[in-house]
């Protein structure tokens, strides 16, 4: 039942997000030409918002470079999501890779159907199996809870408004001075950190144990501090972890809880994992 109203809590949320964009949309019209201005700008609103969600996935991992990841390029990943996915019981999603060296995972769609993980070469290359297993088993929990909508849909409109305050010209630092801490507002009310404990939780269940994942966060946040990154820091919330340093315009989208905690509340779901190690 709780896992039933965290999924229709999430689907409201996505849907709400549309409704308001477009009655804001529908708001300026009505304030610079009436009704009919009104009616045509929420009309389009609504189309751009029916876009986003259908094609949102394609519109992020088009953002962040990814290309998708052949079968024949990466057998063991794909067996491994598979198979994950069966445990979720949630179609195998596409499966994408980021060619660059960060260690990193995300997940962008509109839900059990129509939804993509990717995965960077980083993440390949840092992470040992059981790793890799724990952070895409995470992935897939955003995806059977519909989280995954909820994420792509409100990074989307995020990353909208930052672009937009780009087209200013000698306004762009005053447009993005207004537009950046909207956006990082919008996120903030959409997305709530419990979400990635919730999705912790899941993983651990799944896999069978919590210290893939939990060794996986303290690796790659360890890892992404000796390796270089840039992204437009709306796409935060779509990844494992948060892989920006959380200062300037980065810190307004953070929906992550911090790594040190996530880890410390996986660890406790096997509350005598330091006697089985001394005892291995």
């Amino acid at each position: 039942m709780r896992r039933r109203l965290l999924v229709a809590w999430n689907v409201l949320k996505a849907w709400l997000l549309l409704a308001s964009g477009c009655a804001i949309v529908g708001a300026i019209g009505w304030a610079i030409g009436g009704y009919q201005l009104a009616a045509l700008l929420a009309f389009f609103g609504l189309l751009v918002g029916l876009g986003a969600y259908w094609y949102g996935d394609r519109v992020v991992l088009g953002m962040i470079g990814a290309r998708e990841l052949p079968l024949a390029e990466a057998p063991v990943v794909h067996a491994s999501v598979a198979r994950l996915a069966t445990l979720f019981r949630v179609p195998k999603p596409r499966v994408y890779l980021l060619p660059d060296g960060h260690p990193r995972a995300l997940t962008a769609g509109r839900g059990v159907r129509g939804s993509a993980i990717a995965v960077s070469s980083g993440l390949l290359g840092a992470a040992p199996p059981a790793e890799l297993e724990g952070v895409l088993a995470h992935e897939l929990s955003h995806i059977r809870s519909r989280d995954v909508i909820a994420q792509t849909s409100v990074v989307v409109l995020a990353a909208a408004l930052i672009e937009l305050s780009r087209v200013g010209g000698w306004l762009e630092r005053p447009l993005l001075f207004v537009l950046g801490p909207v956006a990082g507002a919008l996120v903030s009310v959409v997305l709530s950190p419990k979400r990635e404990f919730e999705a912790d939780r899941n993983a651990a269940a799944v896999c069978g144990s919590p210290h893939g994942l939990a060794d996986a966060l303290t690796r790659l946040d360890h890892a992404s501090e000796l390796v270089e990154f840039s992204a437009n820091p709306a796409t935060e919330p779509l990844y494992t972890f948060n892989p920006f340093a959380e200062q300037g315009l980065a810190a307004l989208f953070s929906t992550h809880p911090p790594v040190g905690e996530r880890v410390r509340r996986l660890r406790e779901l096997d509350p005598d994992w330091r006697e089985k190690l001394r005892a291995a």
